[in-house]
């Protein structure tokens, strides 16, 4: 399995020019002077769209006007190495709860952990009222390292968040922690009643899968409703996951990279690993993976059935090629820009809109000529 992998990433090089590539992308600045940009989330039109800035704040933005001023009624966030404020995600039901979610890291009595919260966003798009945690992970491990922090809604409105293992490795196998999951929960914080373990007095009820290391894109498959995840290896090992109930992502057991030091994974058995579930696609060489979003509007025909990622260590986004649930081709965008590539979305108008995770952060619209 871990050949056909190999040969399927070397042919994939071979074969992206007949995966209609050839057409010139163009990218266009729309804001520029974000702090360290994390995530972005498109209202319902007119409406604008929402952008997190990692130090904490919370921005509204509409094409020909200015950026907001910070949001009032955020949380406090854990600001600290990679913690701050994450992903901000629109309620199923918007339009009628005015609900805007957010994850971020929130500081403990030693140290800190993702949490999950809701609140209201004002008809003016200035404040965010009654904002309430439903989800804090538990233990709070991280010093300031792999917190995870994306969240996605499945279509039948469950709240799927992924959540790093604080890099603390065995902690991903362990089912009484939260780090190294998904967790899946009810747009209120409950635990659904069809969770894989709610009934294991021995597994945190919340988790739906594990053994991840920092899982930073999440993403329903628009066309087979499933929910795709991308994660941080270490030094080599970045991976695309298919989530599947229940199902063991193997880290650190499992992994296709090793350590920064250049040794092996102390608990790492292989690439394969009995009772652990291969990546759809993986990286010999990190491009530290972040934000990702598949393709499935008319605008750009060449783009259909797409996985765009962006990566913040190699500076590009990667656009994936898919035929079914397999990676048939990959193209790196954007690399001329030389910037860190934090998030990445489909807009309601076909476009791709992406962020760079910089102290000039920007918003960049891209399309094809």
């Amino acid at each position: 399995m871990r050949w056909t992998i190999l040969l399927l990433w070397i042919g994939a090089v071979v074969t992206a020019a007949g995966q209609g590539i050839a057409a010139n992308p163009r990218d266009t600045v729309l804001l520029s002077g974000l702090d360290h940009p994390w995530s972005l989330a498109f209202l319902p039109q007119p409406e604008g769209m929402l952008i997190t800035e990692r130090p904490g704040r919370l921005r509204y933005w509409s094409p020909g006007q200015a950026l907001s001023a910070p949001i009032s009624g955020v949380p406090t966030v854990y600001a600290h190495g990679q913690g701050g404020l994450f992903d901000v995600v629109t309620a199923p039901d918007f339009n009628r709860s005015r609900r805007i979610y957010l994850s971020y890291a929130e500081q403990g009595k030693d140290e800190a952990g993702t949490a999950v919260g809701y609140g209201r966003l004002s008809g003016d798009h200035r404040r965010l009222t009654d904002f309430k945690v439903i989800f804090r992970q538990q233990p709070k491990l991280s010093s300031g390292e792999h917190f995870g922090g994306r969240m996605v809604f499945d279509q039948q409105g469950y709240l799927y968040i992924s959540l790093g293992e604080n890099n603390r490795r065995p902690t991903a196998q362990d089912p009484t922690k939260h780090q190294g999951k998904i967790v899946r929960l009810t747009a209120e914080g409950d635990v659904p009643p069809d969770n894989p373990w709610v009934h294991d007095e021995n597994v945190r009820p919340e988790i739906w899968t594990m053994g991840h290391r920092n899982p930073q894109g999440l993403a329903l498959n628009p066309w087979t409703g499933a929910i795709w995840e991308n994660e941080h290896g270490p030094q080599g090992g970045d991976e695309v996951n298919i989530i599947a109930k229940g199902a063991n992502y193997g880290w650190p057991i499992a992994t296709y990279g090793i350590n920064y030091s250049g040794l092996k994974i102390p608990e790492a058995q292989g690439g394969v690993v009995a009772g652990t579930v291969q990546p759809a696609w993986y990286w010999q060489k990190s491009p530290a993976v972040s934000g990702m979003a598949f393709y499935h509007l008319d605008r750009f025909p060449a783009w259909q059935h797409s996985l765009f990622i962006g990566a913040l260590k190699q500076r590009t986004l990667i656009r994936l090629s898919l035929q079914g649930n397999r990676v048939i081709a990959e193209q790196r965008l954007l690399e001329d820009r030389h910037e860190r590539i934090r998030d990445v979305r489909v807009g309601p108008d076909g476009y791709i809109y992406v962020l760079t995770d910089e102290h000039n952060g920007k918003l960049l619209q891209l399309g094809l000529e």
